[in-house]
């Protein structure tokens, strides 16, 4: 992409999550109308049998997102298959591989390329434990993921929301802090489907959203207000891009030159993280899944690179002049006011709802 290009990617995101729509979006509306008439038309075709979905012989538990960009889902899709194993269930996780050479459907390992499988399921593959395929048709990867793996009893979709294609069990939507944004579909906004589509999900999430905020009470009459919980990203300690027997604490930080790059959705998420552990820090804002070169990571002698772990799976094979950290994040799940946990709503539908299907 040029570099033009990349400041039009970094740009959207920024107008899109505002809370009224921005004068220089106003022009992209017909499309967000015709984007909306087409994905309405696709849902009506799946509704009254035109399109058939595909039921695997497992229960399937998508992971996802209503808007573009990162929210959070691949940590908490990752908490999900510790969860399950922790209960006796054997998962496994399907993936796209957004942004990955190729539409093939390929197991991942952790010594698979970024460019190849994709980042995301990459580092599900290096965190998980459990098979990893991805593939753009999903229901194709998970019968090859089945067929490879047939001890698997429940597999889980990072991502695939709108992947009408494959039938599933339970459906979770995840949102961060900056929530729908103005609200529009895209190009318009950063939405995949209209707000309208969280009453028919079975939980969602928020990363860093709390009861109150704008961005969360601007969802408050789309989706099942006794089915949202709050997931907080806890941060471990850091790890060395290339010796992971290597670890230091943010203590070990402070004081020294550091720079710290993010390709994710949203970039800020990690910086104030960062921030919050008592970092100071010169930024670097990356497009979501940004292809890195090594001129990226260029930086004054002496100064150390602080990164995500989405980031570190691309950046570990380039030459990286200086010393490079990682910090790796563990999602953790809270209640809801009525005590409701996320993993009992899970563990009900899948047990009652495969059942009654």
């Amino acid at each position: 992409m040029t570099a033009s290009g990349d400041k039009l990617v970094q740009r959207l995101p920024r107008l899109w999550f505002q809370r009224r729509l921005a004068p220089a979006l106003f022009l992209l509306l017909p499309f967000s109308w015709l984007f909306s008439a087409l994905g309405a038309l696709r849902r009506f075709g799946y509704r009254i049998g035109l399109k058939s979905a595909q039921r695997l012989p497992v229960p399937v538990v998508v992971v996802s997102n209503l808007t573009v960009g990162g929210s959070g889902k691949t940590p908490l899709a990752l908490w999900l298959v510790a969860q399950l194993r922790a209960a006796g269930r054997r998962p496994g996780i399907i993936s796209r591989g957004y942004a990955r050479d190729g539409r093939a459907v390929l197991a991942v390992d952790a010594q698979a390329d970024a460019a190849v499988v994709g980042d995301e399921p990459l580092l599900l593959a290096r965190r998980s434990g459990v098979p990893v395929f991805v593939g753009r048709d999903r229901a194709a990867a998970g019968r090859a993921l089945l067929a490879a793996h047939p001890d698997c009893d429940v597999l889980v979709s990072d991502d695939g929301l709108q992947h009408y294609r494959l039938a599933r069990d339970v459906e979770i939507a995840v949102f961060d802090a900056r929530g729908a944004g103005n609200c529009h579909l895209l190009p318009a906004g950063p939405l995949r489907e209209p707000l309208a589509r969280l009453g028919a999900v079975d939980a969602v999430v928020w990363n860093g959203a709390p009861t109150g905020t704008p961005a969360r009470d601007a969802l408050r009459s789309g989706g099942k207000q006794d089915r949202n919980f709050d997931m907080v990203l806890r941060a471990q300690e850091f790890v060395h891009l290339h010796d992971g027997g290597r670890c230091c604490s943010a203590a070990d930080l402070q004081g020294k030159r550091l720079c710290a790059i993010a390709g994710i959705g949203d970039p800020e998420r990690f910086f104030k993280q960062l921030s919050a552990l008592g970092l100071s820090f010169e930024k670097r804002a990356f497009p979501d899944h940004h292809a890195y070169v090594a001129e990226d990571l260029l930086c004054d002698f002496g100064t150390i690179l602080l990164m995500t772990e989405k980031d570190a799976v691309k950046c570990a094979p380039l030459p990286v002049p200086t010393d490079a950290w990682v910090l790796p994040v563990a999602a953790e799940i809270l209640p809801a006011p009525d005590g409701a946990t996320l993993f009992a709503t899970i563990l009900e539908k899948l047990n009652h709802g495969r059942a009654s299907a």
